[in-house]
Protein backbone atom coordinates (compact mmCIF):
# COMPACT_ATOMS: atom_id res chain seq x y z
CA UNK A 1 0.00 0.00 0.00
CA UNK A 2 1.83 3.33 -1.32
CA UNK A 3 1.61 6.28 1.16
CA UNK A 4 -1.21 7.91 0.11
CA UNK A 5 -3.87 5.16 0.23
CA UNK A 6 -2.24 4.08 3.95
CA UNK A 7 -3.24 8.02 4.96
CA UNK A 8 -6.80 7.65 3.17
CA UNK A 9 -7.79 5.00 5.62
CA UNK A 10 -6.16 5.77 8.66
CA UNK A 11 -8.46 8.94 8.17
CA UNK A 12 -11.37 6.84 7.48
CA UNK A 13 -11.05 4.75 10.59
CA UNK A 14 -12.62 5.92 13.86
CA UNK A 15 -11.52 4.96 16.93
CA UNK A 16 -13.73 2.80 18.95
CA UNK A 17 -13.48 2.76 22.74
CA UNK A 18 -12.12 -0.16 23.98
CA UNK A 19 -14.36 -3.03 25.69
CA UNK A 20 -13.09 -2.31 29.09
CA UNK A 21 -13.77 1.18 28.88
CA UNK A 22 -17.38 0.65 27.44
CA UNK A 23 -17.67 -1.72 30.46
CA UNK A 24 -16.82 0.87 33.21
CA UNK A 25 -19.21 3.18 31.25
CA UNK A 26 -22.08 0.78 31.44
CA UNK A 27 -21.28 0.33 35.67
CA UNK A 28 -20.84 3.89 36.27
CA UNK A 29 -24.45 4.35 34.25
CA UNK A 30 -26.12 1.42 36.22
CA UNK A 31 -24.65 2.64 39.75
CA UNK A 32 -25.67 6.09 38.72
CA UNK A 33 -29.35 4.42 38.03
CA UNK A 34 -29.52 2.29 41.06
CA UNK A 35 -28.91 5.12 43.23
CA UNK A 36 -31.02 7.55 41.81
CA UNK A 37 -33.95 4.88 41.97
CA UNK A 38 -32.94 3.95 45.44
CA UNK A 39 -32.78 7.81 46.76
CA UNK A 40 -36.21 8.51 44.90
CA UNK A 41 -37.96 4.93 45.35
CA UNK A 42 -39.64 5.82 48.63
CA UNK A 43 -41.22 9.14 47.25
CA UNK A 44 -42.52 7.45 44.59
CA UNK A 45 -44.37 4.84 45.54
CA UNK A 46 -44.68 3.22 49.31
CA UNK A 47 -45.63 6.39 51.07
CA UNK A 48 -47.64 5.04 53.32
CA UNK A 49 -46.98 5.07 56.75
CA UNK A 50 -48.56 3.11 60.35
CA UNK A 51 -50.75 6.04 62.00
CA UNK A 52 -50.81 5.29 65.67
CA UNK A 53 -55.01 6.88 66.27
CA UNK A 54 -55.53 8.52 69.95
CA UNK A 55 -58.44 9.00 71.87
CA UNK A 56 -60.19 11.44 69.38
CA UNK A 57 -61.88 14.83 70.54
CA UNK A 58 -65.31 15.35 69.59
CA UNK A 59 -64.22 17.95 67.30
CA UNK A 60 -61.55 15.43 65.80
CA UNK A 61 -64.01 12.44 65.65
CA UNK A 62 -66.48 14.80 63.65
CA UNK A 63 -63.10 15.80 61.50
CA UNK A 64 -62.27 11.88 61.09
CA UNK A 65 -66.44 11.48 59.71
CA UNK A 66 -65.84 14.25 57.00
CA UNK A 67 -61.70 12.78 56.12
CA UNK A 68 -62.94 9.78 55.20
CA UNK A 69 -65.46 10.80 53.36
CA UNK A 70 -63.58 12.99 51.36
CA UNK A 71 -60.18 12.62 51.28
CA UNK A 72 -58.85 9.25 52.48
CA UNK A 73 -59.51 7.94 49.06
CA UNK A 74 -55.79 9.81 47.98
CA UNK A 75 -54.89 10.26 51.48
CA UNK A 76 -55.59 7.18 52.64
CA UNK A 77 -56.72 5.61 56.22
CA UNK A 78 -55.94 7.73 59.06
CA UNK A 79 -54.18 10.13 56.82
CA UNK A 80 -51.21 7.13 56.07
CA UNK A 81 -51.24 7.57 52.75
CA UNK A 82 -51.62 5.78 49.25
CA UNK A 83 -50.94 5.52 45.67
CA UNK A 84 -52.35 8.17 44.76
CA UNK A 85 -51.83 10.98 47.16
CA UNK A 86 -49.66 11.08 50.54
CA UNK A 87 -49.26 11.23 54.16
CA UNK A 88 -50.58 13.73 56.36
CA UNK A 89 -49.31 12.47 59.22
CA UNK A 90 -45.92 13.40 57.86
CA UNK A 91 -43.28 16.00 59.19
CA UNK A 92 -43.48 17.81 55.75
CA UNK A 93 -47.26 18.94 57.24
CA UNK A 94 -45.96 20.15 60.51
CA UNK A 95 -47.75 23.20 61.91
CA UNK A 96 -44.63 25.22 61.29
CA UNK A 97 -44.58 24.24 57.90
CA UNK A 98 -47.62 24.26 56.46
CA UNK A 99 -50.49 26.03 59.14
CA UNK A 100 -53.55 25.26 59.31
CA UNK A 101 -54.34 28.15 56.96
CA UNK A 102 -52.63 25.45 54.07
CA UNK A 103 -55.19 23.10 55.00
CA UNK A 104 -57.58 25.41 54.19
CA UNK A 105 -56.40 26.84 51.03
CA UNK A 106 -55.62 23.68 49.82
CA UNK A 107 -59.04 22.45 50.48
CA UNK A 108 -60.00 25.77 49.01
CA UNK A 109 -58.19 26.47 45.91
CA UNK A 110 -56.23 23.37 45.06
CA UNK A 111 -52.60 22.61 45.25
CA UNK A 112 -50.26 22.42 42.94
CA UNK A 113 -47.73 19.21 42.98
CA UNK A 114 -44.61 20.47 45.11
CA UNK A 115 -43.51 17.88 47.84
CA UNK A 116 -44.91 14.96 46.18
CA UNK A 117 -45.04 12.57 42.97
CA UNK A 118 -48.89 12.56 42.82
CA UNK A 119 -50.09 15.92 40.93
CA UNK A 120 -52.01 18.31 41.99
CA UNK A 121 -54.94 18.29 44.39
CA UNK A 122 -57.93 19.49 43.07
CA UNK A 123 -60.37 21.80 45.24
CA UNK A 124 -62.92 20.43 47.31
CA UNK A 125 -65.36 23.27 46.83
CA UNK A 126 -67.94 21.17 48.66
CA UNK A 127 -66.66 20.93 51.99
CA UNK A 128 -68.08 24.03 54.77
CA UNK A 129 -65.40 25.56 56.67
CA UNK A 130 -66.60 23.90 59.76
CA UNK A 131 -65.77 20.54 58.41
CA UNK A 132 -62.50 21.62 56.75
CA UNK A 133 -61.83 22.55 60.44
CA UNK A 134 -62.64 19.55 61.96
CA UNK A 135 -60.63 17.71 59.26
CA UNK A 136 -57.75 20.32 60.22
CA UNK A 137 -58.34 19.28 63.80
CA UNK A 138 -58.45 15.55 63.46
CA UNK A 139 -55.07 15.67 61.17
CA UNK A 140 -53.18 17.43 63.91
CA UNK A 141 -54.50 15.24 66.53
CA UNK A 142 -53.44 12.15 64.36
CA UNK A 143 -50.12 14.02 64.06
CA UNK A 144 -49.40 15.08 67.41
CA UNK A 145 -49.91 11.22 68.46
CA UNK A 146 -47.49 10.19 66.29
CA UNK A 147 -44.80 12.80 67.96
CA UNK A 148 -45.39 15.73 64.87
CA UNK A 149 -45.15 19.00 66.63
CA UNK A 150 -44.67 22.76 65.74
CA UNK A 151 -41.17 23.10 64.41
CA UNK A 152 -40.31 26.38 62.56
CA UNK A 153 -40.05 26.51 58.99
CA UNK A 154 -36.46 27.34 57.66
CA UNK A 155 -35.29 27.69 53.75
Amino acid sequence: MNQKNHKRSAMGRQRRPSLAVTFVIIVVAAGAVFVGWKALAPLLRDTTIEVTVPKLSSIASAGKVAFDANCARCHGRNAAGTDQGPPLVHDIYNPGHHGDAAFFSAVRRGVQQHHWPFGNMPAQPHLSDAEIAAIVRYVRELQSANGITYRPHRM
